[in-house]
């Protein structure tokens, strides 16, 4: 079998602060990768790169064949190409293989290259994950610029080729499930307007209650999905570091038997309430290179006490008491000495609820 290996080139940095900010175009070795990040070989240490700041290039060690592309993996002895430079073979010998550049040959020995091979099995299962998200839809938009076109409907209350505006999309999808649109500049399909929202289009609107819930739910997954991600591709060790004295939660991604690490921090507003699982979720997207969703930076403020919260007793704007909620009963609030205080004069500052096993 034919040995391959994979390298990562750098097209863009969402994020100024990340370390490969000043490194656009530069490829390096990939050691090891998840479905969110590529770990790759920096001199001297491991570093992490978002996949959507890169494009993965898988190669073959082999004798190139004339119309393949190569690329250089050799420290070149002249000046006329660079290290890890994809070139075109126009001519192949027992010795090498010819490339031009600019209209000057360049020949490079067959131990110097690697051939670039692409894959297209990747892109036939999304061809066919496509297809089937269309025939199982009830309706398909097809988006073209700013407008959406009626593509399919089951139910007969959308004019094929008919123009429907973005908004009228939305209202749609609100009282109307398996709802699908084909954008016009990507050979994907998505759900309405459309990506991670689309599920809560058509449903009720939630509370603010019911809706962070959601979100400290989501945040839960995420950081076990992580962890266990991290564990089935033995990356990193995950641990956190929760202070809720200061109401901040430090992630820590080590890299197995190495001293090399990665850290995040999440850090509660002074107004906003302190939830671990956020915060857990924050800290690691951060300590492994990855984009925090916007909804744990903007996840609603609770509005119903229960059982574990730790809250504050308000009275005339100053803070009289801070407890842990043990009981509830109708509008009584009480804590562990079986005092209590009405519902309205509390905030809840800290609804983690760890102690109580969520």
């Amino acid at each position: 079998m034919t040995k391959t290996k994979k390298y990562v080139r750098i097209l863009k940095a969402r994020y100024e602060s990340s370390w490969y900010a000043d490194k656009i175009g530069e490829v390096f070795e990939l050691t090891g990768e998840t479905v969110s990040f590529y770990d790759v070989r920096v001199p001297g240490v491991g570093r992490l790169v978002n996949v959507e700041d890169a494009e993965l290039i898988v190669t073959e060690k082999r004798p190139a064949k004339v119309g393949e592309r190569v690329l250089i993996t050799e420290k070149p002895v002249r000046k006329d190409y660079e290290i890890y430079e994809p070139v075109t073979v126009d001519n192949v010998n027992i010795y090498g293989v010819e490339s031009y550049k600019n209209g000057r040959p360049i020949f490079l020995n067959h131990y110097e290259y690697e051939v670039i091979v692409s894959n297209e099995v990747k892109n036939e299962e999304a061809d066919e994950i496509n297809k089937m998200l269309v025939d199982q839809a009830k309706t398909v938009f097809e988006r073209k610029d700013d407008k959406y076109f009626g593509y399919k409907s089951r139910l007969g209350d959308i004019v094929i080729g008919g123009a429907y505006s973005y908004a009228f999309v939305v209202h749609y999808a609100k009282t109307n499930e398996d709802v699908v649109i084909i954008p016009g500049d990507v050979n994907t399909v998505t759900t309405p307007v459309c990506t991670t929202e689309a599920e809560r289009l058509w449903k009720p609107e939630k509370t603010a209650q019911e809706r962070r819930d959601e979100i400290v739910e989501q945040a839960k997954a995420d950081v076990e999905r992580l962890r266990t991600n991290n564990r089935l591709w033995r990356t990193f060790d995950i641990t956190f570091d929760i202070n809720r004295e200061s109401r901040t939660v430090e992630a820590v991604a080590k890299k197995l038997n190495s001293r090399t690490a990665f850290y995040g921090t999440a850090i509660c507003a002074p107004d906003d309430c302190f939830n671990i699982h956020i915060g857990e979720a924050i800290a690691l997207h951060r300590a492994l290179g990855l984009e925090v969703p916007d909804e744990y930076m903007n996840a609603p403020q609770p509005t119903e006490v229960r059982v574990g919260d730790i809250v504050k007793l308000i009275h005339n704007g100053e803070v009289i008491d801070e407890y842990r909620v043990s009981k509830i009963e109708d509008d009584r609030v009480y804590d562990h000495d079986n005092t209590w205080a009405p519902k309205r004069t509390l905030k809840i500052i800290d609804d983690s609820r760890t102690e109580v096993g969520e």
